[in-house]
């Protein structure tokens, strides 16, 4: 779904409070506890950016809250953070019945950021 908001407090009010919202929330809490990420709208989508650029985007879609992340088989080779997770080449999909508390993603993004911060290619 897109959403036609100019910020990430507007992207954030036109959510329903529902458990799309919740699991928005508690990803986006997470990418700020792992970085001071620079938070905006891009392509209707919330955004995650340094000094070198968008890294992650954020979105909740009509059965999923899908977190966008480049190409995640780069990130992780051998699939075992991504471990639980639905998943394409380069989406995150979090579904209603995803415990994110119980997937490794927390190491997932430092590993994404990592590699990024080195300048590595995750990109598609």
């Amino acid at each position: 779904m897109l959403y036609d908001a100019s910020t990430p407090k507007e992207y954030l009010e036109q959510l329903e409070s529902d458990w799309r919202k919740e699991k928005l929330i508690e990803i986006r809490s997470m990418l700020f506890e792992l970085h001071p990420f620079k938070e905006g709208i891009k392509y209707k989508m919330l955004s995650y950016e340094d000094d070198k650029g968008v890294i992650f985007q954020l979105n909740a879609q009509k059965n999923y809250v899908a977190l966008y992340v480049g190409d995640a088989s780069k990130v992780d080779t051998s699939g075992e953070l991504l471990e639980g997770i639905n998943h394409g080449k380069g989406c995150l999909r979090f579904k209603k019945s995803t415990n994110i508390a119980e997937t490794r993603i927390d190491e997932f993004i430092k590993k994404a950021l990592e590699m990024w911060q080195r300048g590595e290619d995750i990109d598609c």
